[in-house]
């Protein structure tokens, strides 16, 4: 009983950790050698911290267009045009988060995940700079 008990675990947490972001540079090497943000843009990086629900990995659309997935620990980033923008995730039902991006300026977006009735939804928030500085630092950059 104890040995199916143990092994019932162990494959919890293997599904689980194959959810994450494992490859990729952590976002302090990441950032080490990106390039600035081009004169006439902005940056929005986005990205997940929760593994609870590891499976759930819907795109990330920026005003229309894909640009990344929710896969937690991961994180990816645009340079757009300053503008407004409409970020959304999408599950069961859509989850969409709306901001202003100025020329320079760098905007954070977190993807948090909450219960669905089939599955979980993942909605994103937008997180101020000093907070997302410290909870991004281990998070891997997931290459489109």
């Amino acid at each position: 009983m104890k040995t199916a008990c143990r092994l019932a675990l162990a494959t919890i947490v293997v599904l689980l950790a194959g959810g994450c972001a494992t490859s990729g540079p952590k976002f302090t090497e990441f950032s080490a050698v990106l390039g600035p943000i081009p004169a006439d843009a902005g940056r929005i990086y986005v990205y997940r911290l929760v593994i609870a629900g590891a499976a759930v990995q819907p795109e990330v659309r920026l005003n229309g267009e894909v640009v990344g997935r929710a896969v937690p620990m991961g994180f990816f980033y645009v340079d757009k045009k300053p503008g407004d923008y409409e970020l959304e995730a999408t599950t069961e039902v859509t989850r969409k988060l709306s901001f202003t991006l100025e020329q320079g300026q760098q905007r954070y977006v977190r993807l948090n995940i909450s219960m669905g009735f089939f599955v979980g939804h993942v909605y994103p928030e937008l997180v101020d700079d000093d907070v997302a500085q410290k909870e991004i630092q281990n998070c891997r950059y997931l290459r489109r």
